[in-house]
């Protein structure tokens, strides 16, 4: 008995190594592949990713050219499972991509210039946090819901028509897994189950949670939804759910419309996830970054003075004037860099780039072509665009006059067709939230400025900021 169990367990491992060599025969006949260390049959890479920081051992040339060619989705198991290739703004792909994307910018512009545009949206919401910050009263404070609050809001008033009172506990509770599924999604783990999640995804472990956090957060929009159904008016649409299910009701006789409820709850999530993270994190770690730099934040409140004034409210039309602030802002994405890895792209044809040949087509474990990652951080420090590209230097922007200076290398939005479709909004959020607090509060760190640490607490899909605390002392 003992004889047969060692002979099929030997025979079992004998099939899954020829498995493993057929495979990579099958993959190394695609042609030349990009350089990079030598894969291992099944593991490919993985002895050489840090556990600890798995961006650093991704650290290769971004791929900005072939803009086509390279404009297929990739998979992201970690969330593949509560998307499953719906929604538009990170998960969908060809047509369906297009056409929703076409949609949702469609709709957030002819809402930037309603009755009542974003910006004064963003203005309005804006007084609402500086009542919360003179409510602290120059006490210690956590400033991550505070801001989640505030920023969600705008893009609530957008996709639901209202916004939430902050101590509304639901919106509470939203914001929370908003940001624990950010977390999630970064943690080192992520990234390999991304890698090897057609194995992983039929093993215990933290993916289950996180698709736990994003199926609630997909049951709130639904319910969005239903109340959106209950009195809807198809002649006067109140918010982005009105727009979308107005294209339901016109495409109900084509069953392949892209206009379903699907899609509606997986692109409204997409919107209001994104629009909820990445402003606010760029915020909270925008106030670190000031605290450590006194100065600048002291050069910012003379540029306020000068342009704006301590009584009127900051608006957009005054950032022109203002390229002192607008750099520092430029340069508190850069250094920031909220998510370096980006969203994987994938050849949507058998691809030559630049010598090298990237192969659509599938291999025995692999269930499609190549994937991309688009390595913003990459160009973001390469020194050969900014001076000092690990530093904070908001001279990286202005030219030898003080003048605000664009840099073409900018892509904390990403780049060509899958550019970011909120980057518009964000602009306007982090001008005028930025000008607006610094304007009545000045920003006291508990600890000195040579003691504040700026180090990404956690690195990889986003790069999410330290926790800390600080006092908001009125001016």
């Amino acid at each position: 008995m003992a004889l047969g169990v060692a002979l099929s367990i030997f025979l079992a491992l004998l099939l899954s190594c020829l498995l493993i060599l057929t495979s990579w025969k099958l993959t190394s006949k695609g042609g030349k592949l990009p350089p990079g260390p030598a894969p291992i049959p099944f593991l490919g890479n993985l002895l050489q990713v840090h556990i600890d920081g798995p961006l650093q051992s991704f650290l290769k040339e971004a791929l900005v050219d072939q803009a086509d060619d390279f404009s297929g989705r990739g998979e992201m198991p970690t969330i593949e499972k509560n998307f499953q290739g719906h929604g538009n703004l990170g998960m969908s792909s060809g047509e369906r991509w297009k056409i929703l994307r076409r949609f949702s910018l469609t709709v957030l512009r002819n809402f930037g210039m309603g009755k009542w545009s974003i910006e004064e949206r963003i203005k309005e919401e804006a007084g609402y946090l500086l009542e919360e910050f003179h409510n602290t009263k120059g006490a210690p404070i956590e400033p991550t819901l505070y801001l989640s609050r505030t920023v969600s809001n705008v893009i609530c008033s957008v996709v639901f028509g209202k916004r939430f009172d902050y101590e509304d506990e639901l919106f509470q509770s939203l914001m929370k897994m908003i940001n624990e599924s950010f977390v999630e999604m970064s943690m080192p783990w992520a990234q390999l189950y991304d890698m090897y999640g057609r194995v992983l995804q039929y093993f215990p472990g933290r993916h289950n949670h996180l698709y736990t956090l994003i199926e609630n957060l997909k049951d709130f929009i639904a319910s969005r939804v239903k109340i959106n159904e209950a009195s809807f008016d198809p002649s006067d649409p109140r918010d982005f759910i009105d727009c979308f299910l107005i294209k339901i009701y016109e495409d109900k006789s084509n069953p392949h419309s892209e206009f379903n409820l699907k899609n509606l709850v997986l692109t409204t999530l997409n919107l209001f996830f994104a629009g909820t993270e990445t402003v606010s994190s760029t915020l909270r770690y925008g106030f670190l970054l000031l605290m450590k730099y006194p100065e600048v934040e002291a050069k910012i409140l003379e540029e306020i003075n000068q342009v704006i004034g301590m009584h009127r409210a900051p608006k957009l039309d005054d950032r022109a004037k203002m390229p002192y602030t607008d750099a520092v802002i430029h340069e508190i994405q850069r250094v920031t860099d909220v998510v370096p890895l980006g969203v994987p792209h994938n050849v949507t044809r058998d691809t030559h780039f630049r010598g090298y040949f990237l192969p659509k087509s599938k291999t025995l474990f692999v269930s499609q072509g190549t994937d991309v990652y688009p390595l913003i951080g990459s160009v973001l420090r390469d020194p050969k665009y900014f001076r000092y590209p690990d530093a904070f230097y908001p001279q990286h922007f202005l030219d030898e006059q003080g003048h605000f200076k664009k840099n073409d290398t900018f892509v904390v939005f990403s780049s060509g067709k899958h550019r970011c479709v909120g980057e518009a909004l964000a602009n306007m959020e982090l001008f005028i939230y930025f000008t607006s607090i610094l304007q009545k509060f000045s920003l006291r760190s508990l600890v000195p400025p040579a003691e504040i640490d700026i180090a990404h607490r956690i690195s990889g899909f986003g790069n999410i900021a330290p926790i800390y605390k600080l006092c908001l002392v009125a001016h």
